[in-house]
């Protein structure tokens, strides 16, 4: 005996609603056209869906990350302001007056010292003794051994060998009262 489904009478006993395909008219009515159009509609929404879930190559993810916005100030350079150094020579004590920089420059113990005020002599009578301009800008050490042959200690303005006669001064200088 073979068993098969749907041809001996026991298939109708377990399955009531049961008929074979090609003798039942039931195929063709409202509810089963209904139910089978909702069905193929379902399989191929669930088709499209599966489709689009499954395949990685289908979907693109985009991130965008903006940079960020970095604002400076502009740099601005101001004019180098350069100050020329004139110096005033005091060859009684050897000491240079720098107008500029309000300091004196001196030679002791063997190395140039620059300070606010001179050492060994008070500002008044410093600047009461003998002086002379500088026609140099640069720094003393650089002339000083010209300056102490030119106008040695003893030196006045009065000197036969002084070849600088506009730039002799005796007492302060002008406009620098400062001490």
């Amino acid at each position: 005996m073979t068993e098969g489904f749907g041809l001996y009478p026991m298939a109708a006993a377990r399955f009531p609603d049961y008929s074979h395909p090609m003798n039942s008219k039931k195929h063709f009515s409202k509810t089963n056209i209904t139910n089978k159009v909702g069905f193929v509609l379902g399989a191929v929404l669930l088709a499209t869906l599966t489709n689009g879930v499954g395949s990685a190559d289908a979907q693109s993810v985009g991130i965008t990350v903006t940079p960020p916005v970095v604002v400076t100030a502009p740099v601005v350079v101001a004019p180098a302001v350069v100050v020329q150094d004139d110096y005033v020579y005091y060859p009684t004590y050897g000491i240079y007056y720098n107008s500029g920089r309000q300091q004196y420059a001196y030679f002791e113990n063997g190395a140039w010292v620059l300070a606010p005020a001179p050492q060994g002599v008070s500002v008044e009578v410093l600047r009461a003794s003998p002086s002379v301009n500088m026609d140099w800008h640069d720094s003393p050490e650089k002339h000083h051994a010209e300056m102490v042959q030119r106008y040695p200690k003893n030196w006045k303005a009065s000197d036969e060998h002084h070849d600088q006669k506009d730039n002799v001064r005796t007492g302060p200088p002008d406009g620098d009262k400062k001490q």
